[in-house]
């Protein structure tokens, strides 16, 4: 079978979870005997041959990656890519569109002329920046679609939603033959929200790569500080802030202790200023952005990996600190609590439970060790084919539609 899929990031250019989880996928895919052409929408001209070059050289069989010029990453809003366009314009001989939402159109153009060059069986878009392409491709090539949606307008802004994009993705989800939701959290939504009817959508939680050579790292630990761990974008659907609030309470109890923040995002001068207020700025580390072999040097120093999100489509983190051999931490709002038995589970709003239970780690070996090593046998049931045999039944599904 032949795969046509639109994304917008693969490692190692990405922003956030997504360009992980579709490399994971798509070498699942692949090790299951599929073709998959994959859609890249950003490459910048003088990373062309280096992105190409590292692409083919990551051992995936059957794999082709094609280059989309477009400015489109993950989370976009429209005033962050306005942002991203002054920087950038001088040097793209205005390549690219004036506002993220003609980048859309643009993309979908190019995805239209891709589907009548490049024979496939099923077309296979990621969230709502692709869904356009996807219902051109399917008008060109008559082929059914499969929406695939990790997140929703309501994880990224539970606030106030864009219409603009729940109109988007209302249209995808509604021209999609079938849909893959990574978690029953994100099905209810669709069902409650964009009124789908839950017999179109197979949930598929994500699957983690089963061995990779960043698993052994070899780190000592130059003191004996715990450490306290937090990783991702730091915006308010990752609750940053209620990790702050726990690391004040947590230091009353467990004061050699350091809580290391690794992200970056709209929140983080907020929270700076809550840990000054607070006068613990001085047990705080902010890295910024880490590559993973770098996220897993660090998880491989931490005591407890936090992951307090007030939304969590699914959480592929928490799969990668148990691969690591760290105890986790997570929200009941979180897709991956769903499948995860060997850890701690909190409400994200409840910091009084939320320090208790890092207290408790930091304090008592055995339940530390039980976390860690239950946690580590549990995580390792986890792999790339079962989500992978789970994505084709639904690509066969769809072609008897």
């Amino acid at each position: 079978m032949k795969v046509l899929m639109f994304g917008w990031e693969f490692p190692p250019y990405t922003s956030g979870g997504l360009g992980t989880a579709c490399y994971a996928l798509t070498k699942g895919l692949a090790r299951n005997g599929l073709d998959i052409t994959f859609v890249v929408p950003y490459l910048p001209e003088d990373q062309k041959v280096e992105f190409v070059k590292l692409v083919g050289a990551n051992t995936i069989a059957n794999i082709t990656i094609i280059p989309v010029n477009s400015t489109l990453t993950q989370y976009s809003t429209f005033e962050s890519y306005e942002e991203r366009i002054a920087k950038l314009k001088s040097g793209l001989r205005d390549l690219y569109g004036h506002n993220l939402y003609i980048e859309v159109i643009r993309y979908s153009i190019a995805a239209a002329q891709l589907a009548s060059q490049y024979d496939h069986d099923v077309i296979h878009c990621h969230d709502w920046m692709t869904y356009q392409a996807g219902m051109n491709a399917k008008e060109i090539s008559g082929k059914p679609l499969i929406i695939h949606i990790h997140n929703t307008v309501f994880d990224r802004s539970s606030l106030k939603p864009n219409e603009i994009e729940y109109q988007i993705e209302r249209m995808g989800f509604e021209n999609a033959d079938k849909i893959i939701a990574i978690s029953n959290k994100i099905k209810n939504t669709l069902v409650s929200k964009y009124g789908i009817e839950p017999n179109k959508i197979s949930v598929v939680h994500w699957g983690i790569e089963e061995e990779d050579p960043d698993y052994h790292l070899e780190v000592k630990k130059p003191f004996n500080t715990k450490i306290v761990m937090f990783v991702g974008r730091v915006t308010l659907q990752k609750g940053p802030d209620y990790f702050v609030e726990a690391a004040s309470q947590v230091l009353k109890y467990e004061p050699d202790t350091r809580f290391v923040v690794v992200g970056s995002g709209d929140m983080l001068p907020r929270i700076i200023n809550r840990a000054i207020e607070l006068g613990i700025i001085d047990r705080f580390n902010f890295t910024g952005w880490f590559s993973k072999r770098d996220v897993y040097k660090v998880f491989k120093l931490a005591d407890v990996f936090v992951m307090p999100s007030v939304s969590e489509p699914f959480g592929l983190v928490a799969l990668e600190a148990l691969k690591n051999n760290v105890p986790v931490i997570i929200s009941k709002q979180s897709g991956v609590s769903e499948v995860l038995k060997h850890c701690l589970k909190v409400d994200f709003w409840d910091v009084n439970e939320l320090s208790n239970k890092i207290v408790s780690v930091l304090k008592y070996k055995v339940l530390y060790q039980e976390l860690k090593n239950n946690g580590f046998n549990e995580v390792n049931k986890f792999n790339l084919d079962e989500p992978a045999k789970k994505v084709i039944t639904v690509y066969n599904e769809a072609r008897q539609w």
